[in-house]
């Protein structure tokens, strides 16, 4: 029971902090396209800091490489896994420098993953998929 206690524990607490970093990059009525950067980098270091995730490394990782990596982390349910590739995907469609693309492969990296983790499909997974897929073919 203790374990079970423990595994929910950090699936809630893996979902606040990609919530959270969601908040911060799209939730402020800022400059959007002046502060994405310094948000994104914010973003970042609660990452680092609060789950000992590397996003720059993470970035790097292969498809394989990257659920392996993720499979490392207590807590990265089916549905957090979809809320960073959320965050990653509106990264991309915000980010109009070339960078774009790597965020767009990893969102698509992620999708997959959830795809693959989940017994039910998700007609708003698809839909997303098929955007970043439409905004790959146009780069």
């Amino acid at each position: 029971m203790e374990q079970k206690d423990y595994l929910l524990r950090e699936i809630e607490k893996i979902g606040v902090i990609i919530n959270a970093i969601r908040k911060l990059i799209f939730g402020g009525n800022g400059n959007l396209t002046v502060t994405l950067e310094n948000h994104v980098e914010n973003a970042k270091g609660m990452l680092l800091n609060e789950l000992d995730f590397d996003f720059d490394a993470f970035l790097l990782l292969s498809e394989k490489e990257s659920n392996e990596y993720i499979a490392n982390f207590t807590g990265f349910s089916v549905e957090n896994v979809e809320l960073l590739a959320e965050c990653v995907s509106e990264i991309g469609f915000n980010d109009k420098s070339d960078n774009s693309k790597k965020y767009f492969e990893k969102a698509l990296q992620l999708y997959n993953l959830c795809n693959l983790k989940s017994a039910t499909y998700s007609y708003d997974r698809e839909t997303k998929i098929s955007a970043i897929k439409n905004m790959l073919a146009t780069d």
